[in-house]
């Protein structure tokens, strides 16, 4: 998608390009700024090498003014969603009581894999599944 984005733009060229240069630039903004464990690096390489040729072909000036308003939606999203969890928070406690505790066995789960790995001959106790015993019929 960001070749494809690259390429359209390019043969749009800097006049056809401007009004959608927000549009071009969302995609590219994320990738840039994402920050998830399974990133690919050639992927935001990429996103780097487009911008760049986004900045050759528009102007600085037009570049830096499309970029910034990007960089304020996005944080207006996020601060938006922060004020989301926030208030669920407090009008629904029972969900976020819930959320709160699957995260904290997550946590829990990554702790016992990191000392598997560090230690391999250690086996970290596991919660026991009662699924099965769940099932059965027990007089």
């Amino acid at each position: 998608i960001f070749k494809f984005l690259g390429a359209i733009s390019v043969d749009l060229g800097k006049d056809k390009i401007s009004p959608y240069l927000l549009t071009v630039l969302t995609p590219l903004y994320r990738e840039l700024n994402s920050n998830y464990a399974e990133q690919d690096p050639t992927l935001k390489n990429l996103a780097q090498e487009i911008i760049e040729l986004l900045k050759k072909l528009v102007g600085l000036e037009a570049f830096s003014l499309a970029f910034s308003s990007v960089q304020k939606q996005a944080n207006q999203k996020r601060a938006v969603r922060k004020k989301q969890r926030a208030l669920q928070t407090v009008a629904n406690p029972d969900i976020a009581a819930r959320r709160k505790l699957k995260r904290h066995k997550n946590k829990a789960e990554t702790r016992k894999r990191k000392i598997e790995s560090l230690r391999p001959m250690h086996k970290a106790k596991r919660h026991r599944s009662h699924a099965l015993k769940d099932l059965a019929m027990v007089e």
